[in-house]
């Protein structure tokens, strides 16, 4: 009968309305959830009679379907932790539960999420409250990251940051800018050598000294503009690295810059950069001194030594003061003496279907069939955002609208008590027909 029909189509109407308020009710209890992603009740007819002018009708009722809405974002929320971090855009990162930790995550399921509080704990692993993990891929020694599979998480690791570490840098590159009196390579000059000690810094923080000399070269008469520079270091013991012929230019274009370098010992000059090549006690050390014609590196003016302008890389070991994520998702340490150095890089983890993957408790996701494979991007790259430190993302709850969202469940929920309640009487009738 029917009427039987009425019936059910009602108890599914109150089904369908309880799933709705439901949802509701998790979205409102979740709006001050960083992170949160709200889920959305939709309604779904289904249909018994389909014949076009039957009749009579048989109600098949209503079906209720939830999705929670992955990919929308909520607003980020400034911060005063710097690693407080969300994604503005797409994309998410990659996080692991405290039990799967170990020295090999490969055989561990990846977890994500748009926003986290990380903080080291006792072992200096970041993670938030409740448990998860950032993973990141570390850095090699200079700062470079390695090249790594993107489709697996065999190569990320847990993020550890050591507040007791040390660090320091040694100096590879290093400008020289120093003006030459150019009436010390006149006839009857005394001819006296010029010295000049620079710092730099050894593989283990040392301070070590390059000592330079400039003799010039006094011709019997006229002038020869040309210089021999000689480069020692205090780490080998004042052993010689490198001995040069300058000779610079006077004419009146290119008066007193360089005319020619000739290498008579230790490491070559290429013209192309105008550097030497030097090897000192910790290794190879690059010395800009300026290419021909160059007006900023070497020069020979006037009558007076002036060292211009000097400037290297590398610090003394330094103690870490702070460390930040870039937008690039770049974790950088930053220490004491301006050192600075880049340890891990925390990639983002993207899929075709955001919303197709599987919810999990503390606002992390995982993979499932319905969202398709994972890929790891660099942050900014492809379809991802950028990540953001001092943030995190806020509920994508709007509470004004799920309240009238809530009022109109209650209407609808009532309403279908009402067909059932009128279906009862309707039922009751036809048993007082038969009596």
């Amino acid at each position: 009968m029917t009427i039987s029909s009425a019936l059910s189509a009602g108890v599914a109407g109150l089904n369908a309305n309880a799933t709705r308020l439901a949802s509701i009710s998790d979205n409102i209890a979740n709006s001050g959830t960083y992170g949160y992603k709200r889920a959305s009740t939709d309604f779904e007819s289904m249909v018994i009679t389909q014949a076009a002018g039957a009749g009579t009708y048989s109600a098949g009722g209503v079906r209720a379907s939830t999705t929670r809405l992955i990919d929308e974002r909520g607003a980020l929320v400034s911060t005063s932790n710097a690693l407080d971090l969300a994604v503005s855009g797409r994309g998410m990162l990659p996080v692991s539960a405290t039990a799967g930790l170990g020295t090999d995550l490969a055989g561990t399921n990846l977890m994500m999420t748009t926003t986290g509080s990380f903080r080291p704990d006792a072992n200096g692993v970041l993670r938030t409250q409740s448990g998860l993990v950032l993973l990141g891929w570390p850095a090699n020694a200079d700062g470079t990251i390695p090249v790594l599979p993107r489709d697996t998480i065999a190569g990320l690791t847990p993020v550890v940051i050591n507040s007791n570490q040390q660090a320091g840098d040694p100096t590879t590159e290093m400008k020289l800018g120093v003006n030459l009196p150019a009436t010390q390579t006149t006839a009857g000059a005394a001819g006296t050598t010029l010295p000049l000690s620079i710092e730099y810094f050894g593989n283990l923080g040392t301070s070590e000294t390059l000592d330079v000399t400039f003799t010039p070269t006094v011709p019997a008469t006229g002038s020869s503009n040309e210089w021999k520079m000689e480069i020692r270091d205090s780490a080998q013991g004042g052993a010689l690295v490198g001995e040069y012929t300058i000779v610079f230019d006077d004419s009146r274009g290119n008066g007193g810059t360089i005319a020619s370098v000739t290498t008579v010992s230790g490491g070559a000059y290429n013209a192309a950069d105008g550097t030497l090549a030097l090897t000192v006690a910790g290794g190879p050390l690059t010395m800009t001194i300026g290419k021909v014609g160059d007006p900023n590196g070497l020069t020979q003016l006037s009558d007076s030594f002036a060292p211009t302008s000097i400037t290297k890389n590398g610090s003394p070991v330094g103690n870490l003061m702070e460390v930040e994520v870039d937008e690039n998702g770049y974790l950088t340490a930053s220490y004491d003496t301006g050192f600075t150095r880049r340890l891990y890089q925390i990639p983002l983890v993207d899929t075709p279907n955001l919303n197709g993957l599987i919810a999990l408790n503390n606002q992390t996701y995982q993979i499932s069939p319905n969202s398709g494979s994972f890929f790891l991007w660099d942050a900014g790259d492809g379809p991802t955002g950028a990540v953001v430190g001092y943030s995190r993302e806020g509920s994508t709850t709007d509470v004004a609208a799920e309240l009238t969202n809530l009022i109109q469940t209650q209407r609808a929920y009532s309403s279908n008590a009402k067909v059932i309640q009128t279906v009862d009487e309707m039922l009751q009738e036809t048993t007082n027909i038969k009596r």
